[in-house]
């Protein structure tokens, strides 16, 4: 292993004995032009190591904070591992609770055209820089920017955004083993058939709704059972910890926590399950949405096209949110995955075959979904965008309440929040890994103890998961959707544009480009083609349309309040989830001017430096090491005095070398 000047990497076996070395000899000089050694110290270096005309790698030692140590990188055990986390990471909750209600919500069948054009413009191209960043660098969301130290601040705003979402992730997790184990009744509690619910179903006049609708059995169990939201005022009154929630929770933390125990060792085995399981569920749901009286209903009122929908912002706005919530993109999870990666794996047919995947996934989903929802809507003879909800409304409310309604409620009921589970726990998995590969990248000694890393992923999810004690109170729905609407939101999609400007523009997206042919070693010609298209994207057509989502997310959030059900809420509220945004998204502007200040000479010559790779940026294969020899001029080195070596020096030491002898 190779850094990108050339020399062993500090991780690998060479590099470490070449360092011991190094620390052993004194006035020593290396004849190639590359080192001289005096008193016993590292000499500091005045010139850098090119590797092309437009992109030098910066001389300066790496932070020993930084770098890596003897020990290892874990690697996948094969290629399905990886691809299954991805699938498993990307195909989420969103893909079953968000982008149904969006496809009936925007014109139906319509809105898979800007869906499909902003996949192809945002979520292809921002998805394989991301995977390739990690792949190519073998590290974490914030180690990897030593390919431009300027924007560090990248890596921990996606660390910032990725604990946010981790602290909320968890509780759906936890309401979902709530209801696992109340669907372990017959007949189930929020059912009809239950003896608790017959005054309700009786004369539907029982349970009070603030909108002046009669609640279901269903909203009753989910408002008062679960939530306890009918005992708290708004965000202001979060009330006491429901204990039953909070025992939901830490078993939920625990498997987590048992399942990353070894790394990606156990985690990259557990998928095999988890990420699979969930289409088997869809496909059992959708034939048996297909025999239900009602469902054609549901299909079509689903997928009916609404033409005019094209011309209205909103529906782009809302497939291009659809993209980043369902891909991950930005978070920094798809870039730690990828740091466990061969250098030689095949990055763009991973792109390829992970995002169409998920894509469809989300498409079929529609067909499980609505099927058995227009079931229930033809019950109760009303439309089905009277039963159609988004997000936990519908995993919770109205999918069981129709499950409720078909023969053998319970095992139904079971396999669907089984199912839930499964999605749940895969994207906490790539959330957590982009928080754990990013921290014992930056503290190694970490890495290299066991029992260290195990207490460290212990103290990280129980911290976590008392953090997530403020969301299972009495009001802690308030605060859940607090987070949820606003951690990723505008501070996650600038994060996502300086990483695609700091990319094309700071590293360079023709040296980008020639990463990703290095590390696929026998690139066909159809791959070259590919990444015209994507380097097109990454310069022009990416920043663009994130620029237009930016524009509209600040738009909309400045017209339009913040709600759940009937509760607003108030200002400082909103004031509150504008701050945790901006709080990711000016980690850039902050740790930007760290290294700049770090630097020395003129404000040019600081921002010129901090831009350049550090000489730890790595390559890892022979290729890419010959094409970094290739560029290499020989070091200059500056000490008391400074030495130039040449052939003509090097023969007279060896004649004089010869003499003594």
């Amino acid at each position: 292993m190779q850094d990108r000047g050339g020399k062993a990497a500090p991780g690998s076996p060479a590099g470490a004995g070449e360092a011991a070395a190094a620390a052993g000899a004194q006035n020593s000089v290396h004849m190639n032009g590359h080192t001289v050694t005096q008193n016993g110290h590292a000499p500091t270096t005045a010139a850098t190591t090119t590797t092309s005309p437009t992109q030098q790698i910066d001389s300066r030692a790496p932070n020993p904070g930084t770098a890596s140590t003897a020990v290892p990188r874990e690697q996948w055990g094969g290629k399905y591992e990886f691809l299954l986390s991805c699938i498993g990471y990307c195909v989420g909750l969103g893909n079953v609770w968000r982008f149904p209600y969006l496809c009936y919500r925007n014109g139906g069948g319509v809105f898979l055209i800007p869906y499909f054009i902003m996949l192809l413009v945002t979520g292809v191209p921002l998805f394989l820089m991301e995977l390739s960043l990690g792949q190519y660098g073998a590290a974490g969301p914030i180690t990897v920017w030593k390919c431009c130290p300027l924007l560090k601040g990248i890596g921990i705003g996606m660390l910032c955004v990725s604990m946010l979402v981790c602290l909320y992730y968890n509780v759906i997790i936890a309401w979902t083993f709530y209801y696992l184990g109340s669907s372990l009744q017959s007949p189930l509690p929020w059912s009809c058939d239950h003896v608790a619910n017959a005054a309700i179903c009786g004369n539907g006049t029982s349970g009070n709704s603030s909108a002046g609708k009669p609640l279901s059995p269903t909203e009753i169990f989910w408002n008062e059972r679960v939530l306890g939201v009918v005992h708290s005022e708004g965000l202001h009154d979060p009330g006491p910890v429901r204990w039953s929630l909070a025992l939901c929770l830490l078993v939920a933390w625990v498997i987590i926590f048992l399942c990353m125990l070894k790394g990606i060792r156990s985690s990259g085995k557990v998928v095999y399950v988890t990420a699979t399981f969930p289409y088997f569920v869809l496909i059992v749901l959708i034939i048996r949405g297909a025999t239900l009286e009602g469902s054609l209903q549901g299909v079509a009122f689903y997928l009916t096209p609404d033409w005019g929908r094209l011309a209205n912002a909103q529906v782009w706005n809302d497939a291009a949110s659809q993209i980043f919530y369902s891909l991950g993109i930005g978070v920094g999870g798809l870039l730690s995955m990828a740091s466990y990666n061969k250098f030689d794996n095949n990055v763009i047919r991973d792109t390829l075959v992970i995002t169409t995947g998920n894509c469809c996934t989300s498409f079929f989903a529609g067909f499980a979904i609505f099927s058995i929802l227009g079931h229930m809507a033809w019950r109760k003879g009303v439309p089905v965008g009277e039963v159609a909800d988004t997000g936990p409304g519908l995993a919770f409310v109205a999918y069981p309440e129709a499950l409720a309604l078909l023969p053998g409620s319970v095992f139904w009921s079971i396999m669907f929040f089984v199912m839930l589970f499964m999605l749940g726990v895969d994207t906490l998995f790539g959330n957590m890994e982009g928080i754990t590969t990013a921290v014992l990248d930056e503290f190694p000694h970490l890495r290299a103890n066991t029992l260290h890393k195990s207490m460290f992923l212990g103290a990280l999810c129980f911290g976590f998961y008392l953090m997530g004690l403020l969301l299972v109170t009495d009001g802690g729905i308030y605060w859940f959707t607090l987070i949820d609407s606003f951690s990723t939101s505008f501070g996650l999609i600038i994060i996502t544009l300086f990483m695609c400007l700091g990319i094309s523009f700071f590293y360079g997206v023709n040296q980008f480009c020639q990463d990703i042919i290095d590390m696929i070693s026998h690139c066909p010609r159809w791959c070259t083609k590919v990444l015209l298209y994507f380097k097109a994207c990454w310069v022009f057509f990416t920043p663009f349309l994130l620029l237009f989502i930016l524009s509209y997310i600040f738009i909309e959030m400045y017209n339009t309040s913040l709600h759940y059900g009937s509760y607003v809420y108030p200002r400082w509220g909103k004031a509150l989830g504008v701050c945790m945004g901006a709080t990711c998204c000016l980690q850039i502007l902050i740790w930007a001017i760290v290294a700049i200040s770090k630097e020395t000479g003129t404000l040019k010559d600081r921002f010129q430096k901090a831009i350049r790779p550090l000489n730890s940026w790595r390559a890892n294969t022979s290729n890419s090491s010959r094409r970094v020899e290739e560029h290499m001029e020989p070091e200059r080195v500056e000490g008391p005095f400074t030495v130039t070596l040449t052939d003509m020096d090097y023969n007279a030491m060896t004649w004089e070398e010869g003499s003594q002898a």
